[in-house]
């Protein structure tokens, strides 16, 4: 871990060399979750490609651009596109951006993704708030010789899921009619979708839906000290007795088709955050 605060310190220069502000608000936006990043002005794009030691998106629909800008006269930062485990890349690699979003001056990650539920009491495009997770990834960015400029050595769990900010977007959501729900998000490797066995089991440990992102940056936000909402899309249902074939053409549009909700959701928060500089 002690060389990747170099490389974050080359990677915040190449942003810095064309965009001079400080964010208080990173964002990661999932599949079909793009759109968020329309709302930001004042922007300055750049591909991962043009920024040292970033990974390449290979995901379908992640566009893999960092798009730095304003809303509502407050500097942001946003991913357009996430780095997964699945495309073959390091958990350094998948949470790099998280670092850099924090050496540029973000204290509040605000994290989505598109998952499959199952809790029965959910139904295909409807909204979680992360409220904690389960990690079953099999693998921690963390792992390595901790730098201490970066955080400490054992970084506490109890909480990586801010509760004022889980409850402000549940309050959102609730108001905006819209169906919504906390709940816990487990993460597995991937790219292949659970079996019916597996699905029986990670809702009998405790888990509402099933994804294969979030959490390794979620811990390294942590790590960082920074606070943290995490929003999921219920794109399929995932009922072992009941279970069909996923389409991922379906996934996207389900995405696709609840972004509006999931974007004023983020909308208000940061409006919020806004407020609050």
């Amino acid at each position: 871990m002690l060389h990747i605060r170099k490389q974050v310190e080359e990677a915040v220069a190449a942003i810095r060399a064309r965009w001079n502000g400080n964010p208080k608000v990173g964002i990661i936006l999932g599949t079909g979750l793009g759109g968020v990043a329309k709302n930001i002005t004042d922007t300055v794009t750049f591909d991962y490609s043009e920024l040292p030691h970033f990974a390449s998106s290979t995901a379908m629909t992640h566009a893999g651009k960092l798009v730095c800008g304003k809303f509502n006269g407050m500097d942001v930062v946003a991913m357009e596109g996430r780095i997964h485990a699945y495309e073959g890349y390091t958990w350094q690699q998948i949470t790099f951006p998280v670092r850099v979003m924090k050496a540029l001056g973000a204290e509040l990650l605000i994290v989505s993704n598109a998952c499959g539920g199952m809790n029965p009491q959910y139904r295909q495009g409807d909204i979680m708030v992360i409220e904690d997770h389960i990690n079953l990834m099999g693998g921690n960015p963390l792992v390595g010789v901790n730098d201490d400029a970066l955080g400490e050595r054992f970084p506490d769990m109890c909480e990586p899921y801010t509760r004022s900010l889980v409850e402000a977007a549940l309050e959102i959501g609730r108001k905006n009619g819209y169906a919504i729900h906390s709940g816990v998000y487990v993460g597995v490797l991937g790219p292949n979708l659970e079996t019916r066995a597996e699905y029986r089991f990670l809702r009998g440990i405790g888990a509402d839906a099933v994804g294969m992102s979030t959490i390794p940056e979620v811990i390294v936000a942590v790590h960082s000290k920074m606070r943290v909402l995490g929003l999921s899309i219920i794109t399929d249902m995932c009922l072992p007795d009941a279970l069909k074939p996923a389409d991922v053409t379906e996934i996207i549009a389900t995405a696709n088709a609840a972004e509006p909700k999931l974007s004023q959701i983020v909308l208000e928060i940061l409006e919020s955050e806004a407020q609050s500089v």
